[in-house]
């Protein structure tokens, strides 16, 4: 801090510096506006007040100018004391809710800064916590209240200043030129991988690696064999290619039945981990009613979600694809009139629908949805007496139903059938939702209660559908898009993405049955597809089970970054860069035993992952 800059000498350069600043600004498109116009406007306001601040002390002494000073740099080393505070029990929450750093998640989550605030102070006690981290700052501050001051009183000279700041940027650019983020994974826990790292680089580093470039980061193989060993592996006795061009992997699905226009209703549940039923071992008894529904249903017993997010879930359901590395292709530029779900149905004459009880705009989705044969419906469709409960995240299921109920009546009056995906919110934290619906107080904000009453939704839904003149033509398929939580001591636990699904539909479905063969999450689509003995030009990279040969099964699990493949009890994870291990996993415990690569079932894992990113990449997974 420095009093020359007011000296009669040197302020009409400043006051010009400003003024030549204000005008680029303002008045020419040196800075251009077309990334955030906002932004830009932003800072010429930020300029424009230190200007008019400059101005005001010009006409002050020096002695108040020392003061101002030193209540400036008292805020600011309280705000920033504050900061790191804040920050690091935020990791702390962080940690307690994902068992890893910052992560891509953490850079979602301040896109949606409505939500996530919303959450916070839904979930956790933020007066208190505030309170004892400004009791805390002030104390840090008041230690070091002194050398501040003295900093404004006795200043450094200007070469000493200049010293230090160039020492310290030398520091800062050696850190981030030398330290390389790899160095952190040095055990085979993953815990300790994560402890090793730091917050803010993390958050750093996943901001701007939220996108990765499978080409690039993972290890591949020539764009030829990679499509050989995949449609080698898609071939089926109901499929045929439709070319012989190599990187084509479009099939004509035919079956021998008549096609059945059976209308669809795809509940995708938040959060349903399989061990929360107690078909899956769950000990709780938290999902009672769909328990009961596992006689009347086929019950899918060894399936796998795709990942740990709700986009990743979708993903898979509408697209049939792999986890794509990086984010999930429903927050990804450029992923309209891709060929869904919704496609096949919307070219058998079915109206779909995409139904959620958020705001849409959330993760994408109604962007995503819209643009990929998907009608959006959201919450804004329910009127505000409808609605019993409400939280951040979006309206209590059982208004979601209500609003399900209504909209598949009004399907129904049309007189086509229709496919109509409904994705519920209760399951999140804050794990709230209506008084007196279940013997869980929803004060206690525990999952175990958002759970039990999703499960009362559905069972009051379908209760209700029942007297519906739609119900006896309808098949309901209750999947989860995620397990509830997938951490554990190795990357990819199996456990952590092992979740339950029901298709029950009492006048179609005669035979009730347990299918304990291994399931993809994108298996689902063609399986859903095949349920209805529909024919047609299939680019899902899943099968349809029940058509499936045996041995032929197959699951993809992952996190943003780590991709795995199972096949014949064996898991292969691919990771940056260019990484790939193989394990023997338990699938009780989710624990896994690393074991010699094999060739050909990681060549067959590079080429999924591999196929998949080149389709979407190349746009070859468009709808034609």
């Amino acid at each position: 801090m420095s009093d020359r800059i007011y000296d009669r000498k040197w302020k009409w350069f400043a006051i010009g510096g400003y003024i030549l600043v204000i005008g680029i600004f303002l008045f020419t498109n040196l800075v251009p506006a077309d990334f955030n116009a906002d932004l830009k406007k932003g800072v010429a306001a930020y300029i424009v007040l230190r200007f008019l601040i400059f101005i005001f002390l010009l006409f002050k002494d020096s002695s108040f100018r020392k003061k101002w000073r030193t209540g400036v740099l008292y805020f600011d080393f309280f705000l920033v004391i504050f900061l790191l505070l804040f920050n690091a029990i935020s990791e702390w929450f962080f940690w307690d809710e994902f068992s890893v750093r910052y992560n891509f998640i953490a850079v979602d989550y301040l896109v949606y800064t409505n939500e996530v605030l919303g959450n916070i102070k839904e979930s956790y006690p933020i007066p208190a916590i505030v309170a004892v981290i400004l009791i805390v700052t002030t104390a840090i501050f008041l230690l070091i209240r002194p050398v501040i001051k003295k900093s404004v009183y006795a200043p450094s000279t200007f070469f000493s200043r200049t010293v230090i700041a160039v020492v310290l940027i030398l520091i800062t650019l050696l850190n981030y030129v030398g330290v390389k983020e790899e160095w952190r994974n040095f055990s085979k826990n993953e815990y300790a991988n994560e402890l090793a790292g730091n917050g803010i680089f993390q958050f750093g580093n996943a901001f701007w690696h939220n996108e990765l470039d499978f080409f690039k980061f993972y290890k591949t193989l020539p764009d030829e064999e990679a499509f050989k060993i995949v449609r080698q592996d898609l071939l089926n006795k109901n499929s045929t290619f439709t070319t012989n061009d190599v990187f084509n992997i479009e099939r004509q699905i035919t079956y021998e039945q008549p096609e059945l226009k059976h209308n669809v209703v795809l509940i995708s549940v938040e959060s349903l981990s399989g061990d929360f039923m107690k078909a899956l071992g769950g000990e709780k008894n938290i999902t009672p009613y769909l328990d009961s529904l596992v006689s009347k249903s086929i019950f899918f017993k060894s399936l796998y979600a795709s990942g740990t997010r709700t986009v990743r879930g979708l993903e898979s359901l509408s697209l049939g694809l792999p986890p794509s590395s990086g984010q999930s292709i429903v927050k990804r530029p450029n992923n309209e009139n891709l060929f869904s779900l919704g496609t096949v149905f919307k070219s058998k004459g079915y109206i779909t629908q995409y139904i959620y009880g958020g705001y849409s705009y959330f993760d994408n989705m109604k962007q995503f949805f819209s643009n990929n044969d998907y009608d959006v419906i959201d919450r804004d469709a329910l009127k505000p007496e409808e609605v019993h409960y409400q939280n951040i995240w979006g309206v209590a299921d059982e208004d979601l139903f209500t609003l399900a109920g209504r909209t598949l009546d009004r399907n129904h009056a049309t007189g086509k059938p229709f496919f109509s995906q409904i994705m519920t919110v209760s399951n999140h934290r804050p794990f709230t939702y209506p008084e007196g619906r279940i013997d869980i107080s929803p004060d206690n904000h525990v999952r175990e209660g958002a759970v039990k009453y999703t499960d009362y939704a559905i069972n009051r839904f379908l209760k209700e559908s029942l007297a519906k003149p739609w119900f006896n033509n309808t098949i309901f398929v209750i999947v989860a898009d995620h397990c509830a939580g997938s951490a554990g001591s190795v990357e990819l636990p199996v456990t952590g993405y092992h979740i339950p699904m029901l298709m029950y539909a009492p006048a179609i479905i005669k035979q009730p049955m347990v299918v304990d063969r291994l399931v993809a999450q994108i298996d689902i689509p063609p399986t859903i597809l095949g349920m209805l003995n529909f024919s047609y030009k299939s680019k899902f990279l899943g099968q349809d089970i029940f058509n499936l040969r045996e041995g032929k099964e197959k699951a993809f699990i992952s996190t943003y970054q780590g991709l795995g493949f199972i096949e014949n009890e064996r898991l292969v994870i691919q990771s940056p860069v260019r990484k790939i291990k193989q394990f023997k996993p338990n699938f009780a415990t989710g624990s896994a035993t690393e074991e010699r690569v094999t060739d050909s079932l990681a060549k067959k894992a590079i080429a999924y992952y591999q196929v998949s990113s080149w389709l979407f990449k190349n746009k070859r997974y468009n709808r034609n």
